[in-house]
């Protein structure tokens, strides 16, 4: 899709909503992971050094349309201010007189955060009066927040159409990535998609299987499709209940002309835990007391040779039970080579999801990748094909 970025807007002397992401991990009050601000940085930087006064808002947790003291947004302003180096203001609410005189004192370059939008109930319902008083605020409306683009909410979608609205640079790289992963990619295109249950991904195996030319079905989910062809797996998590539609799924597949790979063997043992004693086996040959944990080191190896073929790669979910060592070997040792592939120019890599980026990290290669989206929920709906409202919002058609 084309949308509108800030190349060429003038926001000097401007009020500039900045639709954030702030959703940040929290843990004993205090912030675990810096990720998501640190990545914001650049478009705050960017209106501020040109000029603008730029108004952060954002959600934070559920607190369900009331004011609940321990989801205020506070520490993340102090942290933003952390992470530009300079101070950052708060105001106690997000709209009324709290957040209009705090804009009023505003200089051109300065920074406010506004108090968290969840606090009042027309958010969450894309309220179109909320969504006003959000945009009287503002000059120009700017969002950054790809990984809160999937919700139709009033600081999402609705304020965009109260206002001049454009795409932040992180919503730009977010968007940009993943127009070359499947909206216009280099083929050949491989998509692993891993993670425990079949049912969650239906959507995504569905959508992939009529735009990617491999893929790549590893983690739980590989069980079940093990199982649905009449393949014992022992004690290993999957989902009967999901036969048919894993089925469904292969035909599917071959119709489109959409290459399936499945674990030929794999990393079992007989019970869940750190290190225990584990038998490498083929899938044909699971032991009734196991489960399978991990995918086997040859067909690892069988999609390690496959990689110098492929040109661009779409990356969902870990290939065993990553955090719980050795089950994390599979995973690691593909994560690597597909970092030395992109390294090598030979290879675009795109890759997003909670339990992906934390097994990216893991491996130590988070960095290497052509993207790694930190969006989770937003990635995942854009990966079944789905519109997402806010991303909608900011079409320049």
């Amino acid at each position: 899709m084309a949308f509108r970025t800030l190349d060429g807007v003038d926001v000097a002397g401007k009020r500039i909503l900045l639709r954030a992401d702030l959703n940040v991990p929290v843990r004993d009050g205090k912030i675990s992971d810096l990720t998501r601000i640190e990545r914001l940085s650049p478009t705050i930087r960017e209106l501020s050094g040109k000029g603008a006064k730029v108004i952060v808002c954002s959600h934070f947790d559920r607190p369900k349309g009331k004011r609940v003291p321990e989801m205020s947004l506070s520490p993340m302003a102090e942290a933003l201010g952390k992470v530009l180096g300079r101070a950052v203001a708060f105001a106690d609410d997000c709209i009324g007189a709290p957040a209009q005189q705090a804009i009023a004192a505003m200089a051109n370059g300065d920074v406010l955060v506004l108090e968290n939008t969840r606090f009042h109930p027309g958010e969450e319902k894309n309220d179109k009066a909320f969504a006003a008083e959000l945009g009287a605020l503002a000059d120009l409306f700017v969002n950054d927040a790809f990984s809160a683009a999937h919700r139709a909410h009033a600081s999402t979608e609705g304020v965009a159409h109260c206002l001049p609205s454009y795409a932040g640079r992180l919503m730009q790289a977010e968007l940009e990535a993943l127009d070359l992963a499947l909206g216009n990619p280099t083929r050949p295109v491989a998509a692993i998609v891993g993670g425990a249950k079949v049912s969650t991904k239906l959507e995504l195996l569905g959508n992939l299987v009529g735009r990617v030319n491999i893929l790549v079905i590893g983690g739980a989910m590989a069980n079940t499709f093990l199982a649905a062809q009449g393949l014992n797996v022992g004690k290993s998590l999957q989902e009967a209940e999901m036969h048919d539609m894993a089925r469904d799924i292969l035909t599917r597949a071959k119709a489109a002309g959409c290459e399936i790979v499945l674990p030929t063997d794999a990393v079992v043992a007989t019970e869940f835990k750190a290190n225990p004693a584990t038998q490498i086996v083929s899938v044909n040959a699971v032991p009734s007391d196991s489960m399978i944990l991990d995918v086997g080191p040859a067909s690892v190896a069988a999609l390690l040779a496959r990689l110098p073929s492929i040109r661009t790669l779409v990356w969902n979910g870990p290939l065993g039970a990553f955090e719980t060592p050795p089950f994390d070997a599979a995973t690691v040792a593909l994560a690597k080579a597909v970092a030395a592939a992109t390294t090598a120019g030979t290879l675009r890599s795109v890759a997003g999801g909670g339990d992906t980026v934390s097994a990216l990290r893991q491996a130590g290669i988070i960095d290497q990748l052509t993207y790694v989206s930190s969006a989770g929920g937003a990635f995942l709906e854009w990966l079944e094909g789905k519109t997402l409202p806010g991303v909608a919002a900011l079409d320049a058609v």
